[in-house]
């Protein structure tokens, strides 16, 4: 693991299904919150890859429903950097905030694709490899 963060996010009501738990579909609303947060946390977000010239397109999404999270219910989500080369891989669980219970888990894959050239890039941006080695867990 390169970097990990946690996160803190509320089960709002316009997350609910008709049988009143989360709509599997939002997970994946609660992966990118979480995402945004670590890399904010990191000190390197979306903006400062744009900046950089590249984006991080979603390649992939693998997540595994261990139980249903509720309304108001308050989650811990624990993302972690796995690797940055060849592309970006972080590793989500989703815990109940108070018992700590396990509820979910994901991974994302992302590529690295130069804004100018729309081509894919297999070597972390120098600026997101400073941010990592500053930040060793």
């Amino acid at each position: 693991m390169l970097y990990q963060a946690e996160t803190i996010l509320k089960v709002e009501f316009y997350d609910l299904d008709p049988m009143n738990v989360v709509w599997h579909g939002n997970y994946v609303k609660y992966l990118e919150a979480a995402r945004c947060d670590m890399l904010n946390k990191l000190g390197y977000n979306y903006m400062d890859m744009r900046n950089d010239g590249f984006a991080f397109p979603i390649a992939t999404v693998d997540m595994k429903y261990i139980k249903p999270c509720v309304f108001n219910q308050e989650l811990k989500v624990v993302s972690m950097v796995e690797e940055i080369e060849p592309c970006l891989i972080i590793k989500y669980t989703i815990f109940d905030n108070k018992t700590g219970e396990k509820l979910f888990k994901a991974k994302t894959m992302q590529i690295c694709v130069d804004i100018n050239t729309q081509q894919s890039v297999y070597e972390a941006p120098e600026n997101l490899k400073k941010k990592l080695a500053c930040c060793k867990v």
